[in-house]
Formats: C-alpha cells, structure tokens, sequence
C-alpha cells in the first residue's frame, strides 16, 4: 500500500468515526445544556442534569438492578455453556451442526411473544417468578446464548481442541485436568469477546425486562421508559451514562485480560 492509499485510507476511517459519534456527541451536549432552543449551540452548559441523575436513589438502585442481572446471567451462561461445548467439541463434534441451528431460536421467535408465553407460565404456583430477577437471569441467558456459543466455539476452533487434549494425554494429564489447565486459558479471549457482546446487548435490553419485571426489579431501560416524559435534558444524562457504563465495563474487561495475558 502506497503512502497516498493509505492516508486517503485513515481520512476514510476518520470520517466514519465522526459520523458514527455524532449522535452521542449531540446528545452529550444536551445532557450538558442550560437551554438549548433555535440555536446550532447551547445557551450555556452546566452539570445540573447529570448531578441530579446520580444522586436519583432509584437511578442508582435500577443501574444495581441491571449489573447484577447481566453479570449473573452471563456467569451463568458461561458456567453452563462451556462444559457443554466441550463435551460436543471433544466426544461429539457432529453435534455442533445441532448446535447452530438450537442457538438460533431465541431469535425466531419475537421477544413480545415469548413474553407473553412467560407471564402465564410463571404467574401462577408452584413457580411463581413473574416480578422477580430471576425470570429476567433465565430470558437473559437464552439471549446471551448465540453470542456466547458462537465466539468461544470459533476460539475452539482456532486452538486446535482435539490436539491441544491428546498433547496433555501424552504428559500424563486426565481429560478434564486438561480441560482445566490447558483449554481453559486458551479460551480467555474467546470468553472476554463473548461476555461484552452479551453484556453491551443485555443491558439495553427492554422488552422482558418492561412486561415481565417491570417497576417490580425496575431495571435502567425500564427507569429510562419511566422518566422519558420528564426533561429532555435529564434523559439525554441518562443514555450518556449508559455509554459511559458499557465503556467502563469494556475498558476493565480488556485491562484484565490483558494483564493476564
């Protein structure tokens, strides 16, 4: 590639970049504006909004409400769907096809509809988890399902699974200490991929959260829906926050993997 190729290449990029963040860029600037009218600017720009957003207690309780559902629906997932892609991967590979095809349903069928399947499933005993973080932890893991299944099978699949076990076999290690000590690690940025697709995807979600949940486990979409009438400025504090969240919890999830790397 030529020198021209490739600044041309970087203004393209560049231009990208600022057309994508725009959005975010505007909506920063409301969130930060006194008052902004006819004006290509804002009359003045204060930190009112946000102050007011971060000292909300139900603010602060419905962003706890959406961590802890998140994080435990991917721990859960993961703890489930690894053991399960290594016994496919290693003593039945024919059934990866199967895989891709059941990890796709949660797709085929809209979440309004499943939502309403649900609430007449668990509104009534003996599971009665309709209003509880529980229901959502289940819905959740079903969403997180595809994204998690399909990035840590594609690092399987870069490690040589099949070979990478028969190697530990010749130094004397059992199947599943081999899976422990030596595919595990190999798996750590496949996972990482995994948990921040399914996370970034997770806590925007609204739909089961808002028909399932609702005020009951009010999560920070469904806090979003409730105050969306409020002040334009406030909610425009509020989707930044949301960034600012998904950024953190990329950058800390990144750091992490580096250091251990």
């Amino acid at each position: 590639m030529s020198k021209s190729e490739y600044v041309y290449h970087r203004i393209i990029v560049w231009l990208v970049f600022v057309i994508l963040a725009l959005p975010l860029v505007a909506t920063l600037f409301y969130a930060l504006a006194t008052r902004w009218g006819a004006t290509i600017l804002p009359d003045g720009l204060t930190l009112k909004w946000l102050i007011q957003l971060w000292s909300d207690p139900r603010f602060l309780v419905a962003l706890w409400h959406s961590l802890l559902i998140c994080l435990g629906s991917l721990l859960f997932s993961l703890l489930l769907v690894l053991p399960t892609m290594f016994v496919i991967a290693y003593y039945f590979p024919k059934l990866d096809a199967v895989m891709n095809i059941l990890i796709l349903l949660p797709f085929a069928i809209p979440p309004v509809v499943s939502s309403v399947g649900l609430l007449q499933l668990y509104s009534s005993p003996p599971l009665m988890l309709t209003g509880t973080p529980w229901i959502l932890i289940g819905c959740y893991f079903t969403i997180a399902l595809p994204f998690i299944y399909r990035a840590i099978a594609n690092n399987m699949q870069a490690i040589n699974l099949r070979e990478l076990i028969d190697a530990a076999h010749l130094l004397g290690a059992s199947t599943w200490q081999a899976a422990l000590l030596v595919v595990l690690p190999n798996l750590r940025k496949g996972a990482t991929i995994a948990v921040l697709l399914s996370f970034s995807f997770l806590i925007g979600e609204f739909v089961f959260a808002n028909l399932l949940v609702g005020t009951s486990y009010e999560t920070l979409q469904v806090y979003l829906y409730n105050v969306r009438n409020s002040s334009g400025h406030f909610s425009s504090a509020l989707v930044i926050s949301y960034f600012v969240v998904v950024l953190l919890v990329t950058w800390l999830a990144n750091t992490l993997n580096r250091e251990r790397g």
